[in-house]
């Protein structure tokens, strides 16, 4: 009761052990249910009671189903690694009949928490959908809880998973309702797994119950109710989570705290995310529309690999693992398991193989693919599988009811499943039949019945020999490789995959041959739509390099291009047999008579390791230094192998040999690199008394990807260079990287990758670099990164420089601009400007932009806690306030010249971009001088003769926001707060962002509105308007020069009068923060400073990126009364008078900043104009450049 009474929602029964395994220690399992009963009614009793105090509010029992003290995925013995010592049959069991006895009790839905290994807690989900379906009467279904518990700071389960693993694990039974985390961890040290969670989890609810910090040594908790309140309020204004509480060391006074906290603030809206196929071992494998094909390993299939049926039949598990470990080590994604062989015990080789590779976190870090024409053997693989596996296969060869019992199986354990191109009639040749059969399995998979996503469908069209001499059996490949086309045109979010030895299977014994035909089948299936299959990647040869009179007869019979194909093929496999390694030998001799820089390009782009290290040492002797090896030929053979792997003429695998080779040719140039540089040293004696290093660069590669040879390179060329660097490994998480760069002391961050998942985890290193407030430059490299993905998905997360490197070559001087003081800014802003156009580029030619609708962009907005921030400054008065003839003297310093030169079309280039750098572009530098020279003669004739008069208004009034909008009061209380003067409208970003993003609108940065007079929750809040000109008189100095031709002169005049308008608004801005309203007072800010927006607040303009209705100018001018006030007018369309004139608002919120509302769509126009009391048609009229439609 009182965790109740201090503001629990939701308490949970006190049977974490209540199962029949964990009472079993004390012999106590026949006690189990009523254990459960009796905590569920006792629960509910005290809900119950609460409840009749105060109806309005519901408060709720959770069923706790703990982890029991066994596992599924871990043996208790070292020496046994296959051992379990529970088994899931006995898990399912246990949790069913927990289950039974909590609802029964009473218990509001069910929470399987502190989960410590992932396959204990999926059989506790199996026995749930269980239960739910087969004794659906007696036990409805209810919500589904799930809380994993991480062992450490390394943000893994004791069975190894990471969380976003975990997450894809749990959730694939679609049981799960709300996930989250708890215990183990205090709240500190849980955010950046609770983030990541957060981030993942679309659709679903997030909790977090941490514990009161990690343990002490004797075994307490030291957090009171106020330290960890902190963490909790931030994990709910971060919108992290739905739920929050306490586990171990918690108790009311903690519950009472974060209610109190948080229970104003706006619960987290789950994302929604785009459909992406997500599998996982140990850690996750998210397939998307940029993944390259993935490669299933096949060699641990009894059936494909006499090797390994070998093996398994000699009991030599040891041995066959290896084969495992040397498929993931070559860069297979996800590993194929097959032992359908009448002379095993296939259940037992199956159990015994997944618990002994699940025991290696080397292998068992990839998703298996469970392999068995006996869907017993495939069931007995599932109870063994933490992960998210795929099932390999189901088909409706069984008939349909036999079909959607196997598909409901399979999507009960978790699992993805393949679905082969076989109906009651047999196997489907033509692709109108392949698709036939696809279709209709897909809408049954996808129906009520079974309930599968439908990115969780691999459909397998069966690839079928070709060349067998039977003609009707030479278009199976071109049937296949049109069926890819349509089964992705009428289900888009399946999967394709196929077993590609099939194709060459009258070639058995013919490797070479066989393998040739692979790459060239795979290089069209993959530009059909192929997304994955079983196949040796590592033994294909790139596409590029099979002979071309091969290569023609091999498409002829792939494509079925000539009547005679199969017979030339069969003729020239009759020819090459047993020529082969001849034919090989000779080639080799060919490539090693080419000079030396094309034969270390060769060695790297075919893997070939044999000659490098003596290719090396010849090129060493033959290049200035060691290190010109590297940026020369090296760098030269790794580019050749990116562009082919770019193409998808080249594989992972294949990719992973040749990033060997480097290695090696590397790590024989390191020691000589040392001694080149000590010898630099003993030459240059005055290089030691200069600073030890150049700078400090962190580099990692990010968490989910394991490849570093590029981040290699890398180090090793800004080593050489006086560079100290900071290597952080491989799978490195975000929190090591951020606290690595500043214990370090780090000038540079260099983020690395080169799967695709790895440019998502960038984007989030990104972001919480950002929100630590981090001022490190911050690099970007690897082979699935580019410019063009830096500028648009990660720069706009990270306020400081952020560059893509292209290649090593390139890193020095990126490294070097960066950290020179003098030309760092110029530096950052040229690629700032170049990443902007980019964006720019982007959008506009971007055809299939996608916009959601207003209610969803509004339910994503920024969270605020308002109540926790400092309360809004108030202005040092309310009202108007009229400046008359400003001194333009004051305001020469503020002027910014860059759109000076952009009037007369003079744009330097790097490093010569912008003011005063521009005087030394060797192409416009002395024109600009000398118009700039003459810029400062008129100006102080202007100044000295008062040509120009300036004028201006700014009020200060309180405000409150009421939604998108802002509402501009007439007085401070709370009542003169109901007394609207106006209202600034804004406008709600809709183009489509990534899920963790916010659409803003203006009024996200002023407080809300009280709900009610006397709220004592309400923030006050304030908003400054103004309107200044310095163009009162320039219409005579115009006229003037007109009548003396001087168009010159014309042009001078006004280009200046906008300049002094513009630095009139900016230097009265700074009054405003300092003086005015008083907000940052002790702000010390140079003019570059002012120029770039390093002050606190914003200034928008109506008809400008954040709120691009010209005709909000109408609300500041009738608020101020500008033109009673000052004279400036405006025009019937929206123009102020003079023309050198600015006005705009102020808002002084420190986490306000400028954005671009951007296209906007049909709902918000109609929903504004609404708001406005406009006309639909009036609102486009006015917003035409920023529709979307």
């Amino acid at each position: 009761m009182s965790y109740l009474e201090a503001g629990a929602d939701i308490i949970e029964t006190n049977t974490f052990s209540s199962t029949t395994i964990a009472q079993a220690d004390y012999d106590l399992q026949h006690l189990a249910y009523r254990l459960n009963v009796e905590a569920a009614r006792l629960a509910k009793r005290c809900t119950a009671a609460m409840m009749a105090k105060d109806p309005s509010r519901p408060r709720f029992v959770a069923g706790a189903l703990g982890p029991t003290n066994r596992s599924a995925s871990v043996s208790p013995s070292v020496e046994k690694p296959e051992f379990r010592n529970v088994t899931y049959d006995e898990l399912t069991e246990a949790y069913a009949q927990q289950a039974r006895g909590l609802l029964d009790g009473g218990a509001d839905f069910l929470l399987v928490e502190t989960v410590f290994d992932t396959l204990n807690c999926k059989a506790a989900l199996y026995a749930l959908r269980d239960l739910f379906e087969k004794e659906g009467d007696k036990y409805p279904e209810v919500p589904v809880f799930v809380s994993g518990t991480l062992i450490d700071k390394s943000g893994r389960t004791l069975s190894g998973q990471t969380t976003e693993a975990f997450l894809a694990s749990i959730s694939a039974n679609r049981l799960a309702f709300c996930v989250g985390l708890n215990c183990a961890l205090g709240a500190a040290e849980m955010r950046p797994f609770l983030q990541r969670m957060s981030k993942a989890a679309g659709g679903l609810y997030v909790l977090c119950y941490p514990n009161a910090g990690l343990p002490n040594a004797l075994g307490g908790y030291d957090e009171t109710p106020s330290m960890m309140c902190t963490h909790v309020t931030d994990f709910a204004a971060s919108g992290l989570v739905n739920v929050v509480g306490g586990c171990c060391g918690t108790g009311p006074d903690h519950i009472k705290v974060f209610y109190e906290a948080v229970r104003k603030l706006t619960p987290r809206v789950p994302p929604t995310l785009p459909p992406y196929m997500t599998l996982s071992g140990l850690e996750p494998l998210v397939v998307t529309p940029q993944t390259n094909f993935i490669n299933i390993g096949e060699r641990c299939n009894v059936s494909g690999s006499r090797r390994f049926a070998n093996l398994i039949k000699a009991n030599k598990y040891e041995e066959a693992i290896a084969v495992a470990r040397q498929q993931v080590e070559a860069g297979a994604q996800v590993i194929d398991l097959n032992f359908d062989e009448g002379m095993l015990d296939t259940k037992a080789a199956m159990t015994k193989f997944l618990n002994l590779i699940g025991s290696e976190p080397d292998i068992a870090r990839v998703p298996v693919c469970i392999d068995s024409s006996d869907f017993t053997v495939i069931e007995t693989g599932l109870k063994c599988v933490q992960g998210k596996p795929i099932v390999n296969s189901i088909s409706l060869k069984v008939n349909e009811d036999e079909f959607v019992r196997q598909a409901r199986i399979v999507l009960q354990y978790g699992a993805a499943v393949v679905v082969m191109a076989f109906d009651e009639q047999g196997q489907a040749v033509t692709a109108e039949e392949k698709l036939r059969i696809c279709k209709r399995s897909y809408d049954i998979l996808t129906s009520s019945r079974v309930g599968f996503r439908p990115e969780d469908i691999i459909f397998d069209p069966n690839i079928l020999t070709i060349a067998t001499g039977m003609e009707e059996h030479n278009n199976y490949a071109v049937e296949f490789l049109n069926s890819i086309k349509m089964i992705k045109e009428a289900m888009p979010l399946a999967k394709v995959s196929g077993g590609v030895s099939n194709l060459s299977f009258s070639f058995r014994g013919n490797d070479s041959l066989r393998e040739a035909m692979h790459s060239a089948f795979l290089y069209h299936a993959i530009k059909a739509g192929m997304d994955m299959g079983i196949v040796n990647a590592g033994a294909l040869p790139i596409y590029d390099d099979i002979p071309k009179d091969t290569l023609e007869l091999i498409e002829d019979a792939i494509l079925n291009r000539t009547p005679d194909a199969t017979e030339k093929l069969l003729e020239y496999a009759q020819r090459s047999k047993g020529q082969v390694k001849e034919a090989s030998s000779s080639t080799v001799e060919e490539w090693r008579t080419r000079p030396v820089a094309e034969r270390l390009s060769y060695s790297l782009v075919k893997g070939l390791s044999d000659h490098v290290v003596e290719d090396v040492e010849e090129a060493r002797k033959t290049f200035p230094s060691s290190l010109q090896v590297i940026e020369g030929p090296l760098m030269a053979g790794m580019n050749q192998v990116g562009d082919l792997f770019g193409s998808g003429k080249m594989f992972l695998p294949q990719v992973i040999k040749s990033a060997r080779v480097m290695k090696k040719a590397v790590a024989y140039l390191i020691p000589f690199m040392e001694e080149e540089k000590a010898e630099r040293l003993r030459l240059n004696p005055e290089l030691q008394e200069q600073q030890q290093h150049a700078g400090v660069v962190l580099l990692a590669t990010v968490k989910g990807d394991v490849h570093d040879i590029g981040k290699n390179i890398v180090g090793v060329v800004l080593g050489c260079n006086n560079y100290k660097i900071i290597d952080l490994g491989v799978m490195v998480p975000c929190e090591k990287i951020l606290q690595a760069a500043v214990a370090e002391g780090a000038d540079i961050v260099g983020l690395s990758g080169l799967i695709t998942p790895s440019l998502d985890e960038m984007v989030h290193v990104a972001s919480e670099m950002e929100r630590l407030g981090m001022k490190l430059p911050l690099l970007i490299g690897g082979a699935t990164t580019s410019k063009i993905h830096t500028a648009v998905k990660i720069t706009p997360h990270y306020a400081q420089p952020t560059v893509h490197v292209l290649d090593a070559s390139r890193s020095v001087t990126v490294v070097a601009s960066l950290l020179d003081r003098n030309a760092k800014q110029d530096f950052a802003d040229d690629v700032a400007a170049q990443y902007q156009e980019m964006r720019d580029d982007y959008f506009r030619t971007l055809t299939d932009r996608k916009y959601v609708s207003l209610e969803k962009a509004r339910k994503y907005k920024p969270q605020t806690n308002w109540t926790a921030q400092p309360a809004p400054v108030r202005p040092s008065f309310l009202g108007v306030h009229v400046i008359d003839d400003y001194d333009l003297t004051r305001l020469v310093n503020y002027i910014d010249w860059n759109p000076f030169f952009a009037v007369w079309e003079l744009k330097g280039k790097y490093p010569n971009r912008g003011y005063p750098k521009i005087f030394n572009d060797p192409n416009v530098g002395a024109e600009a001088k000398k118009v700039f020279d003459e810029a400062q003669v008129m100006l102080q004739r202007i100044i000295k003769e008062k040509l120009l008069i300036a004028k201006g208004v700014v009020g200060f009034y309180p405000a409150n926001s009421t939604g998108d909008d802002i509402e501009v009061y007439a007085d401070d209380d709370d009542h003169a707060r109901r007394s609207v003067i106006g209202t600034l409208y804004g406008l709600r970003q809709q183009a489509e962002k990534d899920a963790e993003d916010p659409y803003i609108a203006m009024g996200d940065f002023i407080a809300p509105k009280a709900k009610e007079v006397g709220d004592k929750d309400a923030v006050k809040d304030y908003v400054g308007l103004f309107a200044v000109s310095t163009g009162f008189g320039l219409d005579a100095i115009v006229e003037a020069f007109k009548k003396d031709h001087d168009d010159f002169g014309s042009i001078m005049a006004k280009a200046l009068a906008d300049r002094l308008a513009e630095a009139f608004a900016e230097a009265l801005h700074e009054d405003v923060r300092k003086n005015l309203w008083g907000y940052a007072k002790d702000e010390v800010l140079s003019s570059d400073d002012l120029i770039r927006v390093r002050y606190q607040g914003i200034r928008p303009a109506p008809g400008y990126p954040v709120q691009p209705d010209h005709t909000e100018k109408e609300t500041i001018w009738s608020i101020l009364d500008v033109t009673k006030k000052t004279g400036i007018e405006l025009t019937e369309s929206m123009a102020m008078l003079p023309g050198a004139s600015v006005s705009g608002i102020y808002l002084a919120n420190p986490q306000a900043k400028y954005f671009a509302v951007g296209p906007i769509a049909k709902d918000q126009i109609e929903d504004y104009s609404r708001r406005k009391g406009k006309t639909v048609e009036h609102v486009e009229k006015w917003l035409r450049p920023d529709l979307s439609y």
